[in-house]
């Protein structure tokens, strides 16, 4: 028996709903034929979005959504996205596959994306090949509620008013893709382009995220604090989990159980890295606020079998699941200093929600967990600890069986995720509830399966949640059976 302890007298504060925020990148099928087609097309669609992936998507209460790029946002020219379709440019996505890009996409497209979505947006702005001006001429473009050429322009275009566009990224990875600046040079460039992200309503004031680290690039972060700290909001880093080495990753499926354990083991080391960039962004911030940002994260494999090696398309599998749910336990157990994530992509790229091919659509298990964990949003977390042993035979990719995050609801209600890691043996989970008082009821849901398993499109609910039976109340919370290699969701009453 593994004794948890969720503490409702103790909190780092309220989960950010941003910290469930995602990604989408003009990247093999993210875009075209992933969310938007052709408004033509004999696929059901609102204004160009896929209707099955909005409908989808609506039900994770997605809160931010962040675009054009990734390393497509560095060589991306908004103008060259606006105005009549026929009319803009076609380029080669040199990043992504060396495809055209007809630009049919562009801000208004993505800005009638996140309507439909219910979201904010953020918009990666390019910093590796644009111009101070240009960066500042979008920033007019979508906020901009008076007169000014900016502000024309997007009339002209049949938009009236302004989209108040808060989350402003400048700049992506710019220690690599996004120009390989030392951050010396880049935190001086962060205090120009911030400088002219200007304010054209006081009651909307834009929020400024410096591009920041290679994973544990501990060094571009306390430059870019000590420069550039007092212009910007926040601060990003990226940390993808590749059980292999670049060069050969690993697959999406076919994994031995020794990388499934090291996949686990380099996902729980996300921690180490929030903490200590978290540690340096509070010792260089002074007496204002900034926040850290991990607006790119989650699985990274090799491409699926015949598919374009530019395109990045991976299966998704329980494996994947477990990533996420450790991913976003850790970003709810340091809420106190996470404000935003963007997992890695949103759909048909990586770790993504959906998959699509022609006209049908599935949804992944990595999916299902933020479903699950959707009511961690905008909620007081709470401290939390549970007892583990290590799982796997390898000590040097042994994990923790288990793994915990839980938050308090406006209503009362407490949110308690837990994740079994182990692939073999289940877990008997006894959580006992301080500072709640009687407690009336608890349900709970578990998404559970082989390491491997994963959604097909002939057989699309192979993996998704139901019902976890025989939940038992006790005097001072409640007993349950975890299955091996689950994520399982518990919703806790009080009287």
């Amino acid at each position: 028996m593994s004794k948890a302890i969720i503490n409702a007298n103790r909190s780092k504060g309220v989960i950010n709903r941003n910290i469930y925020g995602q990604f989408s990148e003009h990247l093999g099928r993210c875009i075209y034929n992933g969310v938007y087609v052709d408004e033509a097309s004999g696929i059901p669609n609102e204004n160009g979005m896929r209707a099955d992936v909005i409908q989808a998507l609506r039900a994770l209460r997605i809160p931010v959504l962040r675009w054009p790029g990734g390393c497509f946002a560095d060589t991306y020219h908004w103008q060259d996205g606006i105005g009549p379709r026929e009319n803009r440019k076609k380029i080669v996505n040199t990043n992504w596959g060396g495809v055209t890009e007809d630009n049919f996409f562009g801000t208004h497209e993505f800005m009638e994306l996140c309507r439909q979505l219910g979201c904010e947006p953020y918009l990666s702005g390019n910093v590796g090949s644009g111009t101070v001006q240009e960066f500042s001429d979008w920033v007019e473009y979508c906020n901009m509620g008076g007169q000014s050429p900016m502000a024309e322009l997007r009339r002209a275009n049949g938009r009236e008013e302004p989209w108040h566009v808060k989350y402003w990224g400048i700049g992506n990875e710019t220690w690599g893709c996004g120009g390989n600046m030392r951050p010396q040079f880049y935190a001086d460039l962060c205090r120009q382009y911030a400088t002219y992200i200007r304010s054209y309503d006081e009651a909307h004031q834009p929020y400024r995220i410096a591009s920041g680290a290679n994973a544990d690039d501990y060094h571009w972060t306390k430059v870019l604090m000590e420069i550039a700290g007092g212009f910007v909001d926040a601060v990003s880093f990226h940390y993808y989990t590749v059980p292999g080495v670049w060069e050969h990753k690993g697959s999406a499926l076919d994994f031995s159980r020794e990388e499934y354990f090291t996949t686990l083991r380099k996902a729980l080391r996300l921690e180490e890295l929030v903490e200590n960039h978290s540690r340096i962004i509070r010792h260089y911030q002074g007496d204002r606020k900034v926040g850290l940002i991990v607006d790119e994260w989650g699985t990274w494999f090799d491409v699926e079998p015949g598919t374009n090696p530019g395109f990045l398309y991976q299966q998704n599998t329980m494996r994947d699941a477990l990533v996420a749910a450790v991913s976003l336990n850790i970003f709810n157990n340091h809420c106190d200093t996470v404000v935003m994530a963007n997992i890695a992509q949103l759909v048909n790229v990586l770790q993504a929600m959906v998959l699509t091919e022609g006209d049908r659509m599935l949804l992944t298990p990595t999916y299902h967990v933020f479903e699950m964990y959707k009511n961690h949003q905008d909620a007081r977390q709470l401290e939390s600890y549970v007892e583990t042993s290590l799982a796997g035979e390898a000590a040097e990719s042994q994990v923790p069986n288990l793994h915990i995050s839980a938050s308090q609801g406006p209503d009362g209600t407490v949110l308690v995720t837990a994740a079994n890691l182990d692939d073999a043996q289940g877990a008997e989970l006894d959580c006992a509830l301080a500072g709640l008082g009687r407690i009336e009821r608890v349900t709970g849901r578990v998404l559970a399966g082989a390491a491997g398993a994963h959604n097909t499109f002939d057989a699309p609910e192979t993996v998704r949640p139901v019902a976890l039976e025989g939940i038992e109340l006790t005097a001072d919370g409640f007993k349950a059976s975890l299955p091996p290699c689950c994520v399982a969701a518990f919703e806790v009453k009080p009287a």
